[in-house]
Formats: C-alpha cells, sequence, structure tokens
C-alpha cells in the first residue's frame, strides 16, 4: 500500500533556515520513504528570493527561448528543464518579491537526504518538486526537479507484459509520478511545503547511494522532437542564426526527402561517400535567376532545420543552374 502525508507546520522558511531540521520535527520520517518537498521551500532556506524586476530575472534564468505567445514565455532553464518563466513565481512568497529555483536542486536534494540521515537518521529518498504544464494537455502537474536516493525512471526495456511482449521503450518516470502523487496530498494552498511517500521502499538506494539525480529525466537538447514553438521554428530556419531547438541532424534520407518535397523541378540525393547530400537544382534557362536564388534560399532553409549546412563544392563546374552540398552541422 502507498500512502502520502502531508507535512505542515514549519512556519515561515527564510534564507539560512535549516530546513533538514525543521522537516524532521515535523514529520515521522522512516527508513524507506520517499521526502517530496517543493522547490519553493527548499529554494527559501537557499536565500533564492529577490525582488525588483521580473523580466530582468527571467532574462538571467533563461538558457533559451522555446516559444512566446503575448505575455507567456516557455525557456529552457539553465537547468535543462523547460518551463513557463523559468519557474520564477510570485505565488505563497511575500508580497513584491519572486521566488527562483535552487540553483542545483540535485544537489539541493542529497544534502538535505544527508542530513535527514546523519547521528542515524533515517534513510529516505529525497525528490525537489516543481510545478510544470504539458505540451498537449491543459493544467499543470508537478514533477521532479531534484531528486537523491531514488531510481527516477523505472526501466521496463527487456521486460516482457502480460501477454508475453518484449518491451523496448517503456520507462515510467518515477519521480514525476511520486511527486503527483504527493501534491494531491499538500494542495497549493494548504501552505504544506513537503509530504512523505510510504510504501516504495523498494526504489530508495542504501545509504551514501544518491543515483543519478532528476537530471537524468532532462532529454538532452538533441534528442529533443519539440526544442522550439511551430512559430519559432519557422523564425530560427528563416533566420538562420541559432541552430539549437532542432535536435541532432536528421539522416541523409531525410535531407532528401525534405529537399524533393520543397524543390519542384530538382534533384537530391545522398552522395555516394561520406556523409552528404547533392543537390542538382533547375537550369537557369529552364527556371530564370531570381527563381534559381529563391530555391537555393528554400534549400538552406530546409537544410538548416534538418541540422545540415551548405558547403562550398569543389566539383560544382556547372555554368547554367546550381549544384549544392550540404553536410551535417558540427555538434
Amino acid at each position: 500500500m502507498i500512502t502520502c502525508l502531508p507535512v505542515g507546520g514549519l512556519g515561515e522558511v527564510g534564507a539560512g533556515d535549516d530546513l533538514a531540521r525543521l522537516l524532521a520535527a515535523a514529520s515521522d520520517l522512516r527508513d524507506g520513504d520517499v521526502l517530496v518537498v517543493t522547490s519553493k521551500v527548499v529554494s527559501k532556506a537557499e536565500g533564492r528570493v529577490m525582488t525588483g524586476d521580473r523580466a530582468k530575472a527571467l532574462e538571467e534564468e533563461t538558457d533559451r527561448v522555446v516559444a512566446r505567445r503575448g505575455p507567456t514565455a516557455i525557456v529552457r532553464t539553465r537547468h535543462g528543464l523547460v518551463m513557463a518563466a523559468a519557474g520564477i513565481d510570485a505565488s505563497n512568497t511575500a508580497p513584491g518579491t519572486l521566488v527562483l529555483l535552487p540553483v542545483d536542486p540535485d544537489a539541493s536534494a542529497r544534502a538535505l537526504r544527508e542530513a535527514l540521515a546523519a547521528d542515524g537518521g533515517p534513510n529516505v529518498g529525497v525528490l525537489v518538486s516543481d510545478t510544470s504544464g504539458r505540451a498537449w494537455r491543459n493544467g499543470q502537474t508537478d514533477i521532479a526537479i531534484g531528486a537523491a536516493g531514488l531510481a527516477v525512471l523505472d526501466e521496463h526495456a527487456g521486460r516482457d507484459d502480460g501477454y508475453g511482449n518484449l518491451l523496448a521503450v517503456t520507462a515510467p518516470a518515477l519521480a514525476d509520478e511520486i511527486t503527483a502523487a504527493a501534491d494531491l496530498a499538500t494542495g497549493k494552498l494548504s501552505r504544506s511545503p513537503a509530504a512523505v511517500v510510504r510504501g516504495l521502499d523498494r526504489f530508495v538506494m542504501p545509504r551514501g547511494e544518491h543515483g543519478s539525480g532528476a537530471a537524468a529525466l532532462v532529454r538532452p537538447e538533441a534528442q529533443d522532437m519539440f526544442g522550439l514553438g511551430s512559430r519559432e521554428a519557422v523564425l530560427h530556419a528563416l533566420l538562420r542564426e541559432d541552430p539549437r531547438g532542432f535536435g541532432a541532424p536528421s539522416s541523409a534520407e531525410e535531407l532528401v526527402s525534405a529537399l524533393e518535397q520543397v524543390l519542384p523541378g530538382a534533384t537530391a540525393v545522398p552522395a555516394a561517400v561520406g556523409e552528404r547530400v547533392e543537390v542538382t537544382l533547375p537550369a537557369v534557362s529552364e527556371v530564370g535567376v531570381r527563381r534559381l536564388g529563391a530555391l537555393e534560399e528554400r534549400a538552406d532553409v530546409v537544410a538548416f532545420g534538418l541540422g545540415w549546412r551548405r558547403t562550398p563544392d569543389p566539383a560544382d563546374s556547372h555554368s547554367d543552374g546550381a549544384r549544392l552540398l550540404f553536410l551535417p552541422a558540427a555538434p
């Protein structure tokens, strides 16, 4: 049986407060428990509360903008998290102040776990939670942005399901599931900054082992299929200023297929030698100089979006028309 028990009675937490001591005094922690602590109370204890310009704070906390719609900015933070407003929050804090995310949520989780286990204290897993939206669904749910002493993924690859089918990519985000369950116990308005989740001791690691941390839940940017909003992707490809957000270079076959769709009359083929794609455009006599230039520009834009760049072709001796050579962009 799994139970979620809210932790209350901490009072207002401020910079420099011993959060581990406060949590231990307010809860009945046992070996094998998972303690879920909101990032907000961790940030308050670590002095990550500020006054001043929210726009400036957002700029400082942002690694890059993913999408923007009116006043709402979805950004990738320095941690690699993709969140609205970089996780900056003005709720449940004194008027006029802003709470920033912890500098290193995994380090915060490890410090809490070690402090709670000191002097014979219980061996618990610790999760630092924050609220996040989802790209395809309304509403928000809590996710783990910091973790210590807990397997954050329950890897199922290689197991068989109930019908004997081999599972290949199934890996429940255990840490996120636990933080979401804990949020049901604490709620957003209860002033309870933590919850104890009991009954998951099989996932809690032995003393001294902290695990990969919640950083393991952050998808590497090169593998992100949604690194930019739809509008932003168009603008970035046209401007060709920042390749981040488009992911790793596509295969040569994918680039060929894309080029053939958008370049009428052109021929695109993977080169016989090496990882490159050659494109032969129609002759100037067929399409005219301006049209030929537009086709070259279109090819460059498509290639940029798929992680490829045009490079000078030393073998191009065409006087009528053009041959373009594309190579995968360096990481």
